[in-house]
């Protein structure tokens, strides 16, 4: 029960703050994982090597966010006692949404920092077939008050659940965020799908997309690299049903009270400062990380739960049936 209440919460929390690609749309993922004995659901992360600051967790095949939880706070304990806290993972699967973990971190004073590989569905600068992961990077630091800054991006143009979802919702793409079998750019989320690639952050050479995809090679460097596991092209593709995922991820705390006082305070006054910067439109107001998140938590709250397409709670009932377990009520 713990382990599938971490689970339960990162999905909820990635629908709560919007992120539909990474919230109740991943769960028959999970499902179709632990059914098809790719992931172990039931096996608990186990600490290879350790320092005071540092630590190399092996998830045994684990639930993403279960191997998460455990090594974020890891993390957080060692940077509450050094002033920072170093993790790497291996050996694990998907994880949510990487600002599920950082947040954690912030919540207790200290800036949080996450990372995570992914398989390999996104192409390199001037190439056509795929390299690297989507590679989120995640931060998160409290601020004055109970406001706090929360970045969490992928290093890609968008997140390849969120061509899933458009796909499960009949929609085109935006031009610019997939290409098709043949490197070709293309709007059909069905042609990214079949056998197609997500751009890197910038997307063609022209906008700069070598610097999403050197972050990406950044966020590798901190994840299979580091944790000596499995990594970039080495990954299993996101076509490839018969082996477990093998993901590895990076978590990092960092406790600012081991540096100048006033941390909370400078915070809160930068981020301010940039809110209350006069916009281009006035109905738009200037945002700084995790706004966008913020608010849509706040309207969800306000609708009394969370709004989903209705195709999206078709699925949800067709997973339900296949279960055995009472379906959602809805309004």
């Amino acid at each position: 029960r713990d382990r599938a209440t971490t689970l339960a919460q990162v999905l909820v929390a990635a629908d709560v703050r919007g992120h539909y690609s990474h919230g109740l749309h991943r769960l028959g993922h999970y499902i179709n994982d632990v059914k098809n004995n790719l992931c172990d659901a039931g096996t608990t992360p186990t600490i290879v090597k350790e320092s005071v600051s540092t630590a190399l967790v092996d998830g045994n095949n684990g639930l993403g966010p279960v191997v998460g939880k455990f090594a974020m706070d890891l993390a957080i304990r060692k940077a509450q006692t050094t002033g920072i806290g170093w993790v790497c993972a291996k050996g694990s699967n998907h994880y949510g949404i990487a600002g599920w973990y950082t947040m954690r971190a912030a919540k207790q004073g200290l800036v949080g920092v996450s990372f995570t590989n992914t398989h390999p569905v996104v192409v390199p600068t001037r190439g056509k077939q795929g390299a690297l992961g989507t590679n989120p990077i995640s931060v998160a630091a409290p601020a004055e008050g109970d406001d706090s800054f929360v970045l969490d991006m992928s290093t890609s143009v968008v997140a390849y659940g969120k061509v899933e979802v458009a796909h499960t919702k009949n929609e085109a793409i935006p031009e610019g965020w997939a290409v098709d079998k043949h490197g070709c750019m293309t709007t059909s989320s069905a042609e990214c799908l079949d056998g197609g690639f997500i751009m890197p952050l910038g997307g063609p050479e022209l906008h700069s997309g070598y610097k999403g995809f050197g972050l990406s090679m950044m966020v590798e460097i901190f994840c299979g690299i580091m944790s000596g596991s499995s990594y970039g092209p080495n990954l299993n593709s996101l076509l490839r049903k018969d082996q477990p995922a093998d993901l590895s991820h990076c978590f990092v705390a960092v406790n600012p009270a081991f540096f100048a006082p006033g941390f909370e305070e400078r915070l809160g006054d930068l981020m301010s400062h940039c809110r209350n910067m006069e916009p281009i439109d006035t109905n738009k107001p200037v945002l700084v990380a995790g706004d966008p998140e913020r608010a849509r938590t706040d309207q969800v709250k306000k609708d009394g739960g969370i709004t989903y397409h209705i195709n999206q709670v078709k699925e949800a009932w067709q997973l339900a049936e296949y279960l055995g377990v009472s379906p959602m009520q809805w309004i």
